[in-house]
């Protein structure tokens, strides 16, 4: 059954010191987004893309993607003020492919990371399948646990990144509860953990990522995710 993606492209260029979103800075022969659009087009079953832009933003981010569609075609979204609004508007134009069965997993991920990868989204969408929900999950080395007596130990801590894949009725359903409730998550993930529903068991498992798949956030990290996407196809 068709998969469908979301990728956040509404933040801003502020802490990247960009004078543009930074989703539009050149990364190689693209921009940063078109890196994340490409590598979601190619997993097979992935038949939606839907990419969530800031108000006035249509045309820019238009004119970044088209090159790099060929006969495909993504959707636009315009943003709310915070990621779960965001993701919230994306939700709600999928809403009749879901309903209908069109869709059974959704994976939202932020096109600040433009070298996630076909792989991660593969076996992440694979995960969500099987479990109920995805998340890519990377190793954080030497951190020390705020309670180093009983917490974990080194290395046993993970840094979570997207994409993060659930399946798509329950995905809809518990932002719909959180829309009456007015409860906002810190990412997808806390929204299914505060909204799980009762129709089917579902777990959030882990899949295994890397540092490669870094968020751009500052202006050291274009020139590392520049060195990085040398090496990277959006097929990868």
């Amino acid at each position: 059954m068709p998969a469908a993606v979301v990728i956040l492209a509404a933040g801003s260029g502020s802490r990247v010191g960009a004078a543009v979103n930074k989703v539009l800075l050149p990364l190689g022969d693209s921009a940063v987004l078109a890196w994340s659009v490409r590598s979601a087009l190619t997993v097979a079953d992935v038949d939606r893309v839907v990419l969530v832009v800031r108000p006035g933003e249509e045309e820019a981010v238009a004119a970044a993607v088209t090159p790099h569609l060929g006969e495909r075609e993504v959707g636009l979204v315009t943003g709310g003020p915070t990621r779960h609004a965001s993701e919230w508007r994306a939700l709600r134009a999928l809403a009749p492919a879901i309903e209908s069965g069109g869709v059974d997993v959704v994976a939202i991920h932020d096109g600040a990371r433009p070298l996630a990868g076909h792989t991660l989204f593969e076996r992440t969408i694979a995960a969500a399948r099987e479990h109920g929900g995805a998340i890519p999950v990377v190793p954080m080395t030497g951190v020390v646990p705020a309670d180093a007596g009983t917490g974990p130990e080194l290395g046993a801590l993970v840094g979570v990144q997207t994409p993060q894949a659930f399946r798509a009725v329950e995905l809809l359903a518990a932002y719909r509860r959180a829309a009456e409730d007015g409860f906002e998550g810190t990412d997808t993930a806390s929204c299914l953990e505060r909204y799980p529903g009762s129709a089917r068991p579902l777990r959030i498992a882990a899949v295994p990522s890397s540092s490669g798949n870094l968020k751009i956030t500052f202006p050291e990290d274009v020139d590392v995710a520049l060195r990085l996407s040398r090496g990277v196809s959006p097929a990868r």
